[in-house]
């Protein structure tokens, strides 16, 4: 039935005061909520950064148990202190060499750049080439300027890393427990979906922690032996950095070269050639040899999807963002597969990490 104009509408429909302030209530609290979702959002990023490492502490402790039969809380301890004296042994061994290596750097960039700027003459585009070299300049400055602030903000990371090693730690110990509780916040009816996903999760997130450390050494190794034989200064230095970058998909090869390229630069132009060939060289083994057994093992995210995450990640959550967005991108991956393709829409596909099974 129409309702005619100036018909009175019933009681329950009538927008009252005590109506519109209770409406009122509702929206200041959904966006008070947000708000404190989105300035609480570095917390679930280490939050996540603390998944992430106790799944190596969990995948180091089974491999453990399969090899020595120790107990689980024994082998999950020998794991943790297994990774940490790792990381120890190794700052112990090779950290004053390391430590030579990018002081080397550091001296050897204005000569590098010396080099640079004259072979840019000979080419006719040094006028151009200087207003570049006096901006950076300026912003180099102004970092400087910024040390304190960043002295901060690196007693703040060691912090943060604090929180997700124990965080970590604690997880490990008892996942189940973790498990147990998100399960039984999920209505009944999506608790089979929802651990269908977790083991989706950790199945994807565990392959493709394997396949990255793989990617990083081989890297490393490459790129360190090829820069020794190129006579390329600080060339144990550069492969760390060129390993451990490699963690950041397509971004991460970039950023490790330019350093590198630079201090080819102080022998001689053609060794910067060379040594740019090098890293075309190792990026075109790393991405048809090394990042086909990344996705065997793990989640065949598409590379479009990956670049795309990378960079979203950098713009919305800065560094940390940057470091995590490869293994979230594979976790959101995979959920979406099994949450929303295969429940929610019915579809019939095989997830990805039931195809690294």
């Amino acid at each position: 039935m129409i309702e005619q104009p100036g018909t009175a509408q019933p009681a329950d429909k009538q927008w009252t005061p005590s109506r519109i302030a209770r409406a009122g209530v509702i929206l200041i609290a959904l966006v008070g909520l947000a708000m404190l979702l989105i300035s609480l959002t570095n917390l679930f990023l280490l939050i996540f950064a603390a998944i992430v490492l106790s799944a190596v502490f969990e995948t180091l402790a089974s491999l453990m148990q399969r090899w020595t039969k120790l107990p689980r809380g024994l082998a999950l301890t020998a794991a943790v202190l297994l990774i940490l004296g790792s990381f120890i042994g190794i700052f112990a061994m090779f950290g004053a060499q390391l430590a030579a290596e990018f002081d080397t750097i550091r001296e050897k960039f204005p000569t590098a750049l010396e080099g640079i700027q004259q072979q840019l003459d000979s080419w006719g585009v040094g006028g151009q080439a200087r207003e570049l070299v006096a901006g950076g300049t300026k912003d180099l400055t102004s970092l400087l300027q910024g040390a304190g602030g960043y002295a901060l903000s690196a007693g703040s990371g060691l912090a943060d890393f604090a929180l997700v090693l124990v965080g970590a730690i604690f997880l490990a110990v008892e996942p189940g427990v973790y498990r147990r509780g998100l399960v039984l916040l999920m209505p009944e009816r999506a608790e089979d979906v929802t651990e269908a996903a977790l083991d989706d999760a950790g199945t994807a997130l565990k392959g493709w922690m394997i396949g990255q450390l793989m990617s990083m050494v081989v890297v490393a190794a490459f790129t360190a032996l090829g820069l020794w034989l190129l006579g390329v200064p600080a060339a144990g230095g550069l492969g760390l950095i060129a390993g451990l970058l490699d963690i950041i998909p397509f971004i991460g090869p970039i950023i490790a070269a330019v350093p590198a390229v630079l201090l080819a630069f102080t022998v001689s132009p053609s060794t910067a050639l060379w040594t740019l060939g090098l890293f075309l060289l190792i990026q075109q083994i790393q991405g048809n040899l090394l990042q086909p057994l990344i996705q065997k093992r793990a989640v065949d995210v598409p590379p479009g999807v990956l670049l795309f995450a990378v960079a979203g990640a950098g713009i919305l959550f800065g560094l940390l963002g940057v470091l995590l967005a490869a293994p979230l991108t594979v976790v959101i991956f995979v959920l979406v597969q099994r949450i929303y393709v295969k429940t929610l829409l019915g579809k019939p596909i095989e997830t990805a990490a039931e195809k690294a099974d």
